[in-house]
């Protein structure tokens, strides 16, 4: 059944088969207030509070959660995670820092900048913002950042500035509209952890649909 035809019979069944003018006028104004549901207190906290939450939250969700500094420390940082899990090759985005943290990666570290293939072992990127409510991170599709860098690799690793960590998702979703006021972008990824599935004999399984590791690296 189509989603049309099971809108419509709800319809029927409540008796409204076409809106009237003034319905459509009352939809169109709500949705253009973009008004807030109710939000929960407990990520309604001061920066410090927030950002902690925020940590606890995406370990609590398997995610690794690497805190820096400076985005100095981040080539390095990158470089030793990737040795110690023996990976030499890494797909990155090009959005600005990225490029230049990537010219202090080591020589004998494959780097590729562009869209992830299938086989690729490790991607970096960087987040819009962290959601400390569930510990997540909003990305978005555009030229520099292929939304196939947080889907392919089996490793996504992710930049995070903490000052950029919000406490709900309401929040995040207003920031990405002020960004951009006139289209929103044609993907956004909300990613809590790596990728998992206990559908298969309800057994967890790391890597379903997605990574099997994210690390998240946090700077101050």
């Amino acid at each position: 059944m189509s989603k049309a035809e099971i809108l419509g019979r709800i319809g029927r069944g409540l008796g409204r088969i076409e809106p009237t003018a003034a319905e459509r006028e009352r939809v169109a104004a709500r949705l253009a207030a973009k008004a807030r549901n109710a939000i929960p207190a407990r990520a309604q906290l001061p920066e410090a509070e927030r950002q902690a939450l925020f940590i606890e939250m995406a370990r609590e969700a398997a995610a690794e959660v690497i805190e820096l500094s400076s985005l100095q420390q981040v080539p390095s940082a990158v470089a030793n995670w990737l040795q110690q899990t023996g990976i030499d090759e890494l797909v990155v985005a090009s959005d600005n820092p990225l490029p230049e943290l990537c010219k202090q990666l080591p020589e004998t570290l494959r780097v590729r900048q562009g869209v992830a293939q299938a086989g690729d072992l490790a991607s970096l990127t960087l987040s819009f913002l962290g959601i400390a409510e569930t510990g997540t991170l909003m990305l978005y599709s555009r030229p520099e950042s292929p939304t196939t860098l947080n889907f392919l690799p089996d490793n996504h690793l992710v930049i995070l500035q903490r000052s950029d960590i919000v406490g709900v998702y309401e929040e995040a979703w207003s920031q990405l509209r002020a960004r951009y006021p006139d289209s929103l972008p044609r993907t956004v990824n909300m990613i809590t952890g790596p990728s998992r599935s206990a559908d298969i004999e309800q057994k967890l399984q790391m890597g379903a649909h997605g990574p099997r590791r994210l690390v998240i690296f946090l700077v101050a």
